[in-house]
């Protein structure tokens, strides 16, 4: 004998509402047909190309593996909302220099070629022209913090998958405050 769920009507309303909403957000995320939250797809393979080589894969996972570009999207959806335009003009500017300098874009260059492009980017003497609005070291320097952030952080904000990095530094996971409770010595009553 099956059991049988017994639903009331105004139950069932408003649980095929919720199941629509769902479904209904789901097609209105999806109008650039973008995995991601804010970055465009050839953005994030632009900053893929730069955050591994920032920390790159070696005995351990490196940057991209660990959830960098996930971490960075997620934050420019919140609490870096204000880097966007910063990361949409960064990132043209990353292509555009890689483009003048080699002919193809960043995410389809050689390893050396990369780093080789990184280094001017820091250096601020990156080519061509998408750096009139902002020097290039600026930008490099802030995908760099945020590369560290998103490596090195909690996994909760979408970066460093499994704790990685903590384990490459053979760190425990650290306690969230106020999950965790601590036996606090008590007061003598005297």
């Amino acid at each position: 004998m099956q059991p049988s769920i017994r639903l009331s009507r105004r139950a069932f309303l408003q649980a095929s509402l919720a199941a629509a909403a769902a479904a209904g957000s789901g097609f209105a995320c999806s109008r650039n047909h973008s995995p991601w939250r804010v970055l465009t797809v050839n953005e994030a393979r632009a900053l893929a190309g730069m955050v591994d080589q920032i920390i790159p894969p070696d005995q351990d996972q490196g940057a991209v593996w660990a959830g960098v570009v996930n971490y960075i999207d997620r934050q420019l959806n919140g609490p870096l909302e204000s880097f966007q335009d910063i990361y949409r003009r960064g990132l043209a500017g990353v292509d555009q220099s890689s483009q003048s300098r080699y002919g193809k874009l960043f995410a389809d260059l050689e390893s050396a070629q990369q780093i080789d492009l990184l280094h001017l980017l820091e250096v601020n003497k990156a080519p061509g022209t998408g750096w009139k609005q902002g020097p290039s070291s600026e930008f490099f320097a802030t995908v760099v913090d945020h590369t560290m952030q998103g490596f090195y952080g909690d996994p909760r904000h979408g970066g460093n998958r499994d704790g990685v990095s903590w384990k490459m530094l053979q760190l425990p996971y650290p306690p969230i405050r106020g999950r965790v409770r601590f036996d606090l010595p008590r007061a003598r009553s005297g």
